[in-house]
C-alpha cells in the first residue's frame, strides 16, 4: 500500500462533471489499496474573478482581506469533491488550511509555509478516508487565513507529500508531462521521461509554467518524487527526481523563455564604491525583484553603465523609481530601457561537464540574424536577453541545433 499525494488544477476542475471525473480517477488508485490525498486549486478563471471583485471594492485591495476572498475558491471545489467521492460509496472529508494546519508566516497574497502538522490527515487516512485539502492557502501564528501566490497548489502537495513522507507526489495538469520546449511554438517538441530537481528549478524559475519553483524547491530538500502528468489520459507523464548519470548524457534538455521582462540601464554613473547600493537599494525596498545585472567596464573617464532586468509589470515603477536616484548619484546618461524583450535560456544538468555550449548557442542565434543584449550563465542553464519579436524563432532554432526531439543524442553527437 502506498500513499499518494494528487493535485488538480483549475482547468482539471473546472466544473461539476470535471470534478466528478477527479474523483472517479481519484477512487480508481484508492481501490488498488492506496491512501490518498487529494490537492485541489480553485475552478479555471475563479481566482481572476474573485480578484476582479476585490479591485471593485478597493482600488488596491487590502491584503489580509484578499487572502479571506481568495480562499474562498478552493473551499468550493475541495467540499464538491468530497461530496463526489461520498456518491460513489467511498468517505471522504474535506480540510481547509487551518484545519490541516498548514502554518505560514504572514506575508499575506504571498506567505511561505513553515511547518505543517499533518496528525490529522493520519488520523483520518487510518479511518480508511479520501481526504481533500485546499490547495493555495494556510494559516499565519496569529489565525489569519493566508495564501501562498499563484501557483501556490502545487507548492501546498509537494509540502503536504514531504510532510506525510509520501511515496509519490503527483500533479495532474493539461499537459502530459513536461517538454523541451513549448509544444505551442515548436511543433517538433518532445516529452521528457525524466528531469532533475535542479534542471526542472532552472525550467521554473526561466518561465516554464509546469511547475511552481516553490515546489520544485520543496521537492529537492525532502527528496519527493513529482510525476507531472495529464488529468485527461493515461499517459506516463514526467518525473522529477534526483540526477542520476544517465540525465548527464544530454548536454541540453530543454529551451524556454520568458516574455515577462523588461531591460533597464542607467547610463553615465561614477564608477565608484557604493554607487551600485545606491542604484539597488531602493529597488530592493520597492518589493521589486532584479534578474540579470551588467555592468560596463569604465573606459577612463570615471563613468560606468549599469544595465538589468525587472519583471514586466515593474518596468514603469523601475523607470519612474530611478529618475531622482539617477540625479542623486550624478548620471550623465540618465535613465532608458524597454519592454519589448524576451529571455530565451538553454538548460541541462549536463553543461556542467562540457565547454563550448554557451559559444554554440551565440553561433546559432547569430546565424538567424538575432542580436544578444545581456547574457547569465549558470552550471546548467545559459540565457539571453534578445527582441520580443525573435522569440519564437530562437525558440525554434536552438531546438532544432540541440536535436531536442530525439529521444537520446550521443554525446559526440550532440554538440555543434
Amino acid at each position: 500500500m502506498a500513499l499518494i499525494v494528487q493535485k488538480f488544477g483549475g482547468t482539471s476542475v473546472g466544473n461539476p462533471d470535471k470534478i466528478k471525473n477527479v474523483a472517479k480517477r481519484v477512487l480508481k488508485n484508492h481501490k488498488e489499496g492506496n491512501q490518498m490525498v487529494v490537492v485541489l486549486s480553485a475552478m479555471s478563471g475563479e481566482t481572476n474573478r474573485l480578484t476582479d471583485f476585490g479591485t471593485e471594492m478597493q482600488e488596491i485591495p487590502d491584503p489580509r482581506e484578499m487572502d479571506v476572498l481568495l480562499s474562498s475558491g478552493e473551499q468550493v471545489t475541495i467540499a464538491l469533491f468530497a461530496m463526489a467521492i461520498k456518491s460513489l460509496g467511498k468517505d471522504c472529508i474535506s480540510l481547509l488550511g487551518d484545519q490541516v494546519k498548514i502554518n505560514t508566516d504572514n506575508s499575506h497574497t504571498k506567505a511561505r509555509i513553515q511547518s505543517i502538522d499533518s496528525d490529522h490527515i493520519v488520523k483520518e487516512l487510518d479511518g480508511g478516508k479520501v481526504v481533500v485539502v485546499a490547495g493555495f492557502q494556510g494559516v499565519a501564528d496569529n489565525g489569519d487565513i493566508t495564501t501562498l501566490g499563484r501557483g501556490g497548489s502545487d507548492t501546498t502537495a509537494v509540502a503536504l507529500a514531504a510532510a506525510l513522507q509520501a511515496d509519490a507526489c503527483e500533479i495532474f495538469t493539461d499537459v502530459e508531462g513536461v517538454y523541451t520546449t513549448d509544444p505551442n511554438i515548436c511543433s517538433k517538441a518532445r516529452k521528457i521521461d525524466r528531469i532533475s530537481y535542479d534542471e526542472m528549478l532552472e525550467l521554473a524559475s526561466l518561465g516554464a509554467k509546469v511547475l511552481d519553483i516553490r515546489s520544485v524547491t520543496f521537492a529537492k530538500k525532502y527528496n519527493v518524487p513529482i510525476h507531472v502528468r495529464s488529468t485527461f489520459t493515461e499517459t506516463e507523464g514526467t518525473w522529477v527526481v534526483k540526477e542520476d548519470n544517465k540525465m548527464e548524457g544530454r548536454i541540453v534538455s530543454g529551451v524556454t523563455y520568458n516574455r515577462n521582462e523588461a531591460r533597464i540601464t542607467i547610463s553615465g554613473v561614477p564608477d565608484q564604491p557604493g554607487i551600485a547600493a545606491k542604484i539597488f537599494t531602493p529597488i530592493s525596498d520597492a518589493d521589486i525583484i532584479v534578474d540579470m545585472i551588467i555592468q560596463n567596464q569604465d573606459t577612463g573617464n570615471g563613468l560606468t553603465d549599469l544595465t538589468f532586468t525587472v519583471p514586466r509589470s515593474d518596468y514603469q515603477r523601475t523607470l519612474q523609481l530611478l529618475q531622482s536616484v539617477a540625479e542623486k548619484i550624478g548620471s550623465k546618461g540618465g535613465v532608458q530601457g524597454s519592454d519589448s524583450i524576451a529571455k530565451i535560456s538553454i538548460v541541462g544538468v549536463g553543461m556542467r561537464n562540457h565547454s563550448g555550449i554557451a559559444a554554440t548557442m551565440f553561433s546559432i542565434l547569430s546565424k538567424e540574424g538575432i542580436n544578444i543584449s545581456m547574457i547569465s550563465t549558470s552550471e546548467i542553464k545559459v540565457s539571453c536577453i534578445v527582441e520580443e519579436k525573435y522569440t519564437e524563432l530562437a525558440i525554434r532554432a536552438l531546438h532544432d541545433a540541440f536535436e531536442l526531439d530525439k529521444e537520446s543524442v550521443p554525446e559526440e553527437e550532440n554538440v555543434i
